[in-house]
């Protein structure tokens, strides 16, 4: 009983500290460290010790992703030094009109996260455009971090043909291919890219009946009218991302990012050299913004590492797994619950689905249906706010917080995903 109510205090602690803006080096470790005492972890010695498995975490994500982080932040960087990502910005308003400013962002995000290329490394790559966009119509900046989190980690991430991993873990488990249960799935899909849309735009609306506008920060580019690059010197590079990574990923995987990543960049460097303003200081700002971004993601990363590791965490997933009803219904519960508790899709499934999916077929799950079913739930209560990619999005790329962003990220990346899972659910069982 002490472990359990550690763990979820650990987890509305830090969502807590996460939201008033607390340091995640800070607040992360902390709250890990709650929950290792009460479930009885050591903490400085013995096998499993709270130090030395936080780190296992915290420096294993590092490992994993940093040159993604790296080169993806460069790529950003440069689309905005570059002035690559305010001329197609200023295009793209001059051709459809400012109201379209919002679904050119998430349409831009959407194209590259069903192209194959990393969540993380989209919104590196398409806030300097989307900053531009709601500057020239403009929007209130806070409502960016949820245009790149819609258009991202929604009804593309798990959507069936996505590359994304959170689409292609279950296929392990589970025997099924990445279009697996297709016809609802785009079903689901449509309906969350459509309610997820109207609502962002209500959101928006609202905020600017309410007097909001568009506010500069001391740290945003200033480019001068006559240095502005033509706007295909900014398509270009982004489609060299697109297609290297949609051709490389089935042969190289995760190392497909890398190479699409690196291609962008030199590309965007190739073409647009004579317009940086400070080729130096742009690195340098890109770097460190990697590492920021990175540090602040493995630093949630290890307080999972750490609740997976309890005893009442593995206690919960058991429960889950067994809840008696309709086997979708518990699938979906269980693949959820993990996911928010680790703050991870991709965690959530590769800890939850072991243990159901021998349990689901075995009962005569169809597995397409329980694929598609993992995918979606696996993206909703993973969007609270300690995820990663939300603290990455929000603090690191975007500089705001999440007092005044994750409210609208929330909407539209817990509850939206959320309704889709009962959707899918429902037509399963209906069909």
């Amino acid at each position: 009983m002490l472990s359990l109510t550690g763990l979820v205090g650990g987890l509305v602690l830090l969502i807590i500290l996460t939201i008033r803006g607390m340091n995640l080096f800070i607040a992360a470790p902390l709250c890990a460290l709650i929950v290792a005492l009460t479930s009885g972890l050591p903490v400085f010695i013995g096998e499993g010790n709270f130090v030395v498995t936080y780190m296992n975490g915290f420096s294993g994500f590092i490992a994993a992703w940093f040159f993604m982080f790296l080169l993806g932040s460069l790529f950003g960087k440069f689309m905005e030094d570059t002035g690559a990502a305010d001329a197609v910005a200023r295009w793209i308003i001059n051709k459809l009109g400012k109201q379209h400013a919002v679904v050119a962002v998430v349409l831009a995000c959407a194209i590259l996260t069903y192209g194959g290329v990393s969540v993380f490394v989209v919104a590196f790559s398409v806030y300097p455009m989307a900053l531009s966009l709601f500057k020239d119509a403009n929007l209130p900046r806070r409502f960016i971090p949820a245009a790149l989190a819609f258009g991202s980690v929604t009804f593309t991430m798990t959507s069936a043909g996505s590359p994304e991993i959170q689409n292609w873990i279950p296929i392990k488990y589970l025997g099924t291919s990445p279009f697996a249960a297709w016809e609802v799935s785009l079903i689901v899909a449509l309906f969350m890219a459509t309610m997820g849309f109207y609502w962002l735009k209500h959101m928006i609306a609202k905020a600017v009946s309410r007097g909001e506008h568009f506010e500069s920060h001391a740290g945003d580019p200033e480019i001068a009218e006559r240095d502005y690059p033509h706007p295909l010197t900014g398509v270009v590079p982004l489609v060299v991302v697109l297609v290297l990574s949609f051709t490389l990923h089935e042969s190289l995987q995760q190392m497909a990012l890398i190479v699409a990543l690196g291609g962008g960049v030199l590309s965007l460097m190739a073409i647009n050299f004579k317009h940086f303003h400070n080729l130096g200081a742009a690195i340098s700002v890109g770097t460190t913004g990697a590492l920021v971004a990175i540090g602040n993601t493995a630093a949630v990363v290890g307080f999972g590492t750490i609740a997976k590791s309890t005893q009442a965490f593995q206690s919960a997933v058991e429960v889950m797994t067994s809840l008696p009803g309709n086997e979708l219904f518990g699938a979906a519960v269980a693949v959820s619950v993990v996911a928010g508790l680790t703050g991870s899709a991709s965690g959530g499934q590769a800890i939850a689905l072991p243990l159901i999916a021998p349990h689901y077929l075995d009962q005569g799950v169809n597995p397409e249906q329980l694929h598609r079913i993992v995918s979606i739930s696996s993206g909703a209560l993973d969007s609270l706010p300690h995820n990663g990619y939300v603290v990455t999005t929000i603090r690191a790329i975007c500089n705001e917080t999440h007092q005044r962003a994750y409210w609208a990220v929330g909407a539209l990346t817990v509850v939206v995903p959320l309704i889709g899972l009962a959707m899918a659910v429902a037509l399963f069982n209906w069909l």
